[in-house]
């Protein structure tokens, strides 16, 4: 395997073909279709000459090759050749000299009559590291594979496996047909794109929960370190059910690819805003909150497309300030530019809040809902605490003002706070 060492660089042309893909696997296409697409992207993408994709079948413990589409497909144990060390140990293998290798087994070639020389195997992962398959590239055209072209597969491969897992749930969805198991299936999707744990920013204290009723529905959040910066995401799609649920982790796994592939800010925003737009439905779109946090600059770069309001409590002053979204949801109309993004200095002490209008929105028995100054006054009261802890008296409040009425509305909050400087 090549040493990683730098962020890829691609043209527009490349990351909004890579884009297209992410966004091709969130709909309902057959297996080999969706696979089709990734092979396709894939050779695309790296001039590749040729690529395959080996599916697991966990009850033999083989790989067998799925795309391109063979009468009598190879099957390969896990653990041997290239493909099955490449799942077996989770790990890229790039081999300049395929038969210089001795874990190269050709048996493919001597089926076929093709003559591979460099290969690039990437394995496909899905939820908690289980084995889905391997992502097989042959020959690239000009040269061999290097790490440019690993990162770039990587984040194909990373699509792939959870389409992968997706649409063998779905076809048992389809087989059982009844509600609560697409229900069931839809939030496992959703939770599983959650990150499981906080990342490390020094200087801040970070928090992200996510509370679903008990339909599916579309919110969710993503906080992970890009590159040296905290990316921030929170948004809604629009109605309930499996559909909007799809449409947000897909939004969320699509905004991954284009900053893996080196997109900015506001190139992804375009990017996704634009692939939205002619994929949705007229009458569905998604709010959504999304920005890098500089930790050594100490200021939050954000869009915000309908998503709001945006909360900023400023521990100097003891006082919360509130900004609406910076442009229309996204998803609705084509956009050339994304418009100038919006900044937010964190000063020491300062709490960013993200809340849904879950909570927002939340009523009493009477009809009345929680409202924004009900959220402000917590602020003020609890702004000194860990933010774990300021989301759990938030979520109190909340269903203490419900009245013990049921959750309608998924919930979702994004907290960050920088730390006061004697406790940094």
């Amino acid at each position: 395997m090549s040493a990683l060492t730098t962020t890829p660089t691609l043209g527009q042309d490349a990351v909004a073909r890579i884009l297209d893909v992410a966004q091709k696997l969130a709909q309902p296409l057959d297996l080999l279709q969706m696979l089709s697409e990734v092979v396709d992207a894939g050779r695309s993408v790296l001039t590749a000459d040729k690529a395959a994709i080996w599916l697991y079948e966990p009850d033999s413990g083989d790989l067998v090759m799925k795309v391109p589409n063979i009468k009598l497909p190879p099957r390969i144990a896990i653990g041997d050749g290239l493909v099955g060390q490449c799942l077996a140990g989770r790990e890229i293998i790039n081999v300049a000299d395929a038969y210089g290798d001795p874990r190269f087994l050709g048996a493919v070639d001597k089926s076929t009559g093709y003559k591979t020389q460099s290969v690039l195997n990437v394995p496909l992962l899905g939820w908690e590291k289980q084995p889905v398959g391997v992502l097989q590239l042959l020959n690239k055209l000009i040269g061999v594979f290097d790490g440019n072209d690993e990162l770039v597969a990587s984040a194909l491969a990373a699509q792939c496996a959870v389409a992968v897992q997706r649409a063998q749930l779905m076809e048992a969805l389809l087989l059982n047909e009844r509600l609560d198991e697409e229900v069931s299936l839809a939030r496992e999707i959703q939770i599983s794109t959650l990150p499981t744990e906080m990342p490390d920013v020094p200087g801040y204290d970070l928090h992200g929960q996510f509370l679903p009723t008990g339909h599916a529905g579309g919110d969710m959040f993503d906080l992970v370190v890009l590159d040296g910066q905290l990316f921030i995401l929170m948004g809604d799609a629009t109605g309930h059910g499996f559909g909007p649920a799809l449409s947000a982790t897909q939004m969320q796994a699509m905004l991954r690819v284009a900053f893996r592939c080196g997109a900015d800010l506001d190139q992804a925003y375009r990017h996704v805003n634009n692939q939205l737009e002619e994929d949705l439905p007229d009458d569905r779109f998604v709010t959504a909150f999304m920005g890098f946090l500089d930790p050594s600059k100490h200021v939050i770069r954000y869009h915000s497309g309908g998503q709001g309001p945006i909360l900023h409590f400023g521990a100097a002053e003891q006082r919360c300030d509130w900004y609406r979204p910076t442009t229309f949801p996204v998803g609705i109309l084509e956009i050339d530019e994304p418009g100038e993004a919006r900044q937010l200095e964190m000063a020491p002490g300062d709490v960013l809040v993200l809340l849904s209008d879950g909570i927002y929105e939340f009523e009493n028995r009477q009809g009345a809902p929680l409202g924004e100054e009900r959220v402000a006054r917590l602020l003020e009261y609890h702004y000194r605490l860990p933010v774990a802890e300021l989301a759990r008296q938030i979520l109190h409040a909340t269903f203490e003002h419900g009245q013990g009425v049921a959750q309608e509305d998924d919930i979702t909050l994004v907290l960050v706070r920088r730390l006061p400087e004697d406790e940094s």
